[in-house]
């Protein structure tokens, strides 16, 4: 549970609504029990849980929207240091700014520790997807940090 808490906070930013999700997933996992395949990966099967209830949480929300969402500001640990204070909550910021997709990958691979086939069955995508939307995530996160917002430029062909 606590992993669950973790991958929904770093999703979401925001306690109260992770912790809806991770309660969500639960009681969907509960009522869904007979579903899972024991010798597979349970940690994997919630996950995979987790992101659809995810996915389906965010398309009725779009669907019942009338009028834009303020901005959500991620909460933190209490920071010693103000510097890694500081990079933590830019890099929370960064990530808010990434499309889902790629958030979603690079917070299973990155924070998680998933391997690609974890990620890639936690997802329901195939492993290369999981690998381009990590690489195109962890370069947007660069741009990000490094004050960069403009996309990678590209190159004409002829």
């Amino acid at each position: 549970m606590p992993r669950l808490r973790r991958y929904a906070r770093a999703l979401l930013g925001d306690r109260a609504e992770a912790d809806d999700l991770v309660q969500d997933t639960l009681e969907r996992a509960w009522r869904k029990a007979a579903l899972w395949r024991p010798g597979s990966d349970l940690r994997a099967w919630l996950f995979a849980i987790m992101h659809n209830v995810f996915v389906n949480q965010t398309r009725t929300r779009r669907t019942n929207m009338e009028e834009p969402l303020d901005e959500v500001v991620l909460e933190h640990p209490a920071a010693s240091d103000a510097a890694a204070g500081a990079q933590l909550l830019d890099l929370a910021s960064a990530l808010a700014k990434l499309p889902a997709e790629q958030r979603e990958v690079v917070l299973l691979v990155g924070l998680e520790e998933f391997t690609y086939e974890e990620a890639a069955r936690a997802l329901g995508i195939p492993i290369g997807t999981v690998m381009s939307r990590l690489a195109r995530g962890r370069e947007r996160l660069r741009q990000l940090m490094s004050g960069g917002t403009s996309a990678p430029s590209l190159r004409v062909v002829k």
